[in-house]
């Protein structure tokens, strides 16, 4: 493992020597941007690189680490990522240890710029279970799982870190990256206030919009299953029940054992519906809704948007398509 590491570093420092003088050149070297010289900036998964493009608009050019579609909890950063971290007059970031290969990154990038935590402000969900720990597995399946954590997998120290998925905490996220907007571009205080004002309001007619549509589902029947653990902060902001499968993340393929024990808790807790997510395996809950009485319903969107094609491919887009799916599965 640490010679993995040790690679890895090498590769990305070997990388940043060659490219960083093409990547980071003069065009930067004066300071903030001026509206015809972009601001470099990087965030680090496709929902908060979402948040960054609304409020920086047309002042900044924004790179996302894990894309569309992509799992942030599995990712592995590239020499392209250190460079573009490395070039970056600014970095946000979702904390909250979501992004658990973030420390290499920075440490192999050599980069300067401020680190922004997007969820400053917020009270995190506790007592969150990285579903990894409810069942350690054994021998080969432990190494696996211990090369994960050592990694940055999965394991988030009991801190639920998807905040974004309450409205009321995207607007937090939005005014973290107003502000530190502002600090590496103080010439632009006037263009990323106003963003950041124009699409609040969207945020707080968005969280109207959600809140009267879930109302309109008996209460009784708020009760899903999801095939990863994300959805808590939804769940608890707009009275919906969302149970993740006992035993299984993103990380790792479900057992037999596990897929038994879903269906157990499916029946137990007689929920209605199941939903896979855009960033795991489908197959999971098509395997497991045909051995129970629940529903198969549509794609959720959980830790990353969907590419330009796909239903959200915009923060206010995946809460539009992730209600529209709850509501059909859930209101019949």
């Amino acid at each position: 493992m640490l010679n993995r590491r040790l690679v890895l570093a090498a590769g990305l420092a070997a990388s940043l020597a060659s490219g960083f003088a093409m990547v980071a050149g003069p065009a930067f070297a004066q300071g903030a941007a001026t509206p015809a010289q972009k601001l470099p900036v990087v965030a680090s998964f496709s929902i908060l690189g979402d948040f960054v493009k609304q409020v920086g608009g047309d002042r900044v050019a924004v790179t996302t680490i894990v894309g569309p579609n992509g799992d942030a909890h599995v990712y592995q950063p590239t020499p392209a990522d250190a460079k573009a971290v490395a070039a970056a007059k600014v970095v946000f970031v979702n904390g909250l240890g979501f992004e658990g290969w973030l420390d290499r990154l920075i440490k192999a990038s050599g980069t300067k710029a401020p680190i922004v935590v997007a969820t400053k402000g917020i009270t995190p969900r506790t007592g969150f279970v990285d579903h990894d720990e409810d069942e350690k597995p054994k021998g080969k399946d432990k190494d696996k799982h211990d090369h994960a954590k050592e990694e940055g997998g999965h394991d988030h120290g009991g801190i639920d870190p998807h905040a974004w998925q309450s409205i009321a905490n995207a607007k937090v996220y939005v005014a973290n990256v107003r502000d530190g907007l502002i600090a590496a571009d103080p010439d632009g205080r006037d263009t990323y206030t106003a963003n950041a004002a124009a699409y609040t309001a969207k945020l707080d007619a968005l969280e109207t919009e959600v809140k009267a549509a879930l109302a309109r589902i008996p209460a009784e029947q708020r009760r899903i299953i999801t095939s990863h653990d994300a959805f808590g902060y939804f769940g608890e902001a707009y009275g919906v029940v969302l149970v993740a499968p006992e035993g299984v993340s993103t990380e790792s393929e479900a057992s037999a054992k596990d897929v038994a024990r879903i269906i157990r808790q499916i029946k137990a807790q007689k929920i209605p519906a199941v939903f896979v997510e855009n960033i795991t395996d489908p197959r999971l809950m098509q395997r497991i809704a045909k051995e129970t009485s629940a529903k198969v319903g549509g794609t959720l969107y959980s830790d990353a948007l969907s590419d330009d094609k796909g239903p959200a491919s915009t923060y206010i887009d995946m809460m539009h398509s992730n209600v529209r799916e709850l509501s059909a599965a859930l209101a019949s």
